[in-house]
C-alpha cells in the first residue's frame, strides 16, 4: 500500500516488517517497530503538514508512541527530511543530526 500525503506530495511506501537495505550508508536495519507506531492509526497527511500546528499534532501522537525512539533514530539515520517522525519536525531533526556531528568531531580531537 502506499500513501501520499496529500498536502506535500510526499509519497510513503510502508513495507512494515522487512529488512531494508540503504547503499547510502551501507546499513542494513529492521523495520519491524514500525508496526507498533501510533501514526499506523492515522493518516500520512498528519504527519507531513504544511505548517507548525500540524506539526504539533503529530507531536502529540508520536508523545505516547511505544517506538518514538526507535523512529527518531530511523530518521535520522536514513536522512529523511520530511514530515514528524519520532515526535521531531524536519527542523529539530537536523538540529539534533547536526550536534550529534559536532559531539563525534570534539570526541575524536
Amino acid at each position: 500500500m502506499t500513501a501520499v500525503a496529500s498536502d506535500t506530495g510526499f509519497t510513503i511506501s510502508p513495507k512494515v516488517g522487512y529488512v531494508e537495505a540503504n547503499p547510502m550508508n551501507n546499513s542494513i536495519r529492521s523495520t519491524e517497530w514500525m508496526n507498533e507506531g501510533n501514526c499506523r492509526n492515522f493518516p500520512p497527511a498528519v504527519f507531513f503538514p504544511a505548517d507548525g500546528a500540524g506539526v504539533d499534532r503529530g507531536r502529540l501522537i508520536c508523545a505516547t508512541c511505544p517506538v518514538v525512539s526507535e523512529c527518531l533514530e530511523y530518521a535520522l539515520a536514513e536522512h529523511i527530511d520530511h514530515g514528524v517522525w519520532g515526535g521531531c519536525s524536519e527542523r529539530e531533526r537536523r538540529r539534533i543530526a547536526k550536534r550529534r556531528r559536532i559531539e563525534v568531531r570534539s570526541a575524536s580531537h
